[in-house]
């Protein structure tokens, strides 16, 4: 599959006991809690191993969500939230500002942070499966898939959770809403690259693969100007990978484009067209060697180097002298000095994502077992005593150099 997509670090976070000591009064008290922080560890286990799949990672994640969910939820109408809400303090870091955590008593916190990771693992899986050298058609729809449940995920906590949380989210961190439509909009344009590379395969017509081209594009503009009033010192790699995908496309859109203008004798205008893909392709070259230059969160690639980077330069260089040989020999049409405007519209192909809901409140938790938590044991001089900063150490994730690509597109 001819593919490379930019990824920035998981979260980090501080380790979770979730022991409480004489306030969990009861056996089943302390087995949920115990529930816990297994689950918990089992989550955050997956997310750095590489022979996790979307099955094991839903199985974990509603396990562990379904009995966090007794930590916000209220069980019965007498209030609207759960008495143990803010009894453990939770510690962050964030995708791009390093190993510099936030930290919140708030177990809604915790749920949209993990819930973050979880998306980010989504995008992740699918670039691993993306950088395979022989990858199948599940596989692509795989590929696919993950992408649009991740932005339904970064969707659903930015519409139904994040709004919910007591202390405001800080500017420039992950939960907040620039960041989280960046990643939406990531996501979206990545899936649609997956459509493009199938739409190509099967020879679809030139005009939809220009309209999704170029559909694509606009979704990485987007997604980079979102990110423009960030500090460059966090965003700027990120932002050279969503310009220089913005550029791709753009290039693709244009050249597909001189396609459909060629079959309508138009062949005067499909040489500016043509014309255009060069540049675009040549300002994806130049921000190529930026992004392997730029310093910041992220991943170390040569995307230039990538198949699916030269493979469209051959086909800009071909198409284009094919315009010029037939100009000269049937044609003889004048080339505009103006590039034609591209009015496309993607009828079919167009990305959406996922809907997404965190799972119900686990059955162990029962009015007796939420009753069974006494608050009034915590220790008296808790909130005044220090506690010994736990820290906060960053996940090893597994290397994701692509392999080889073989040329092979989606099948």
């Amino acid at each position: 599959m001819t593919h490379w997509f930019h990824r920035n670090p998981l979260k980090a976070t501080a380790p979770i006991s979730f022991n409480f000591y004489g306030v969990a009064t009861t056996p089943a008290a302390a087995k949920v809690c115990n529930d816990l922080r297994l689950s918990r560890s089992r989550l955050l286990e997956l997310f750095t191993d590489s022979s996790c799949n979307p099955e094991m990672m839903k199985n974990a994640t509603d396990l562990y969500f379904s009995l966090l969910q007794g930590f916000i939820l209220s069980l019965d109408d007498s209030s609207q939230e759960s008495k143990l809400r803010y009894i453990q303090n939770f510690k962050w870091t964030d995708t791009l500002q390093g190993q510099v955590p936030s930290a919140q008593q708030d177990a809604v916190f915790e749920l949209v942070s993990m819930g973050f990771n979880v998306a980010l693992w989504y995008t992740k899986y699918a670039s691993r499966l993306a950088g395979k050298e022989d990858i199948t058609e599940d596989e692509a729809k795989d590929v696919h898939r993950s992408l649009k449940i991740a932005a339904g995920i970064f969707k659903h906590l930015k519409e139904s959770h994040i709004p919910k949380l007591i202390t405001p989210v800080e500017k420039g961190r992950d939960l907040e809403a620039r960041l989280i439509d960046s990643y939406i909009i990531q996501c979206q344009a990545e899936a649609q690259e997956v459509t493009i590379a199938r739409a190509i395969e099967l020879k679809h017509n030139p005009g939809l693969i220009a309209a999704l081209a170029y559909e694509t594009a606009n979704f990485y503009q987007k997604a980079d100007q979102t990110l423009s009033s960030l500090d460059a010192t966090y965003a700027g790699k990120w932002r050279k990978y969503l310009n220089l995908k913005n550029c791709f496309y753009m290039a693709y859109a244009y050249c597909y484009h001189g396609q459909t203008l060629l079959a309508s004798d138009k062949c005067g205008e499909a040489i500016r067209s043509l014309q255009e893909s060069e540049k675009f392709f040549a300002k994806a070259e130049a921000l190529c060697k930026e992004y392997g230059e730029t310093k910041g969160p992220g991943t170390t690639a040569k995307p230039s180097g990538h198949l699916f980077f030269r493979k469209l330069g051959s086909l800009i260089k071909n198409t284009l002298e094919k315009c010029q040989r037939e100009n000269g020999f049937i044609y003889f049409q004048k080339v505009p000095a103006e590039a034609p405007q591209l009015e496309l519209k993607a009828n079919y192909g167009l990305v959406e994502p996922v809907p997404f809901e965190f799972p119900a409140l686990n059955a162990h938790w029962t009015p007796e077992t939420l009753a069974a938590f006494d608050l009034t044991k915590r220790p008296k001089d808790d909130a005044a005593k220090p506690k010994p900063d736990e820290e906060v150490k960053p996940l090893k994730e597994p290397d994701i150099k692509p392999q080889k690509d073989s040329g092979c597109q989606i099948s």
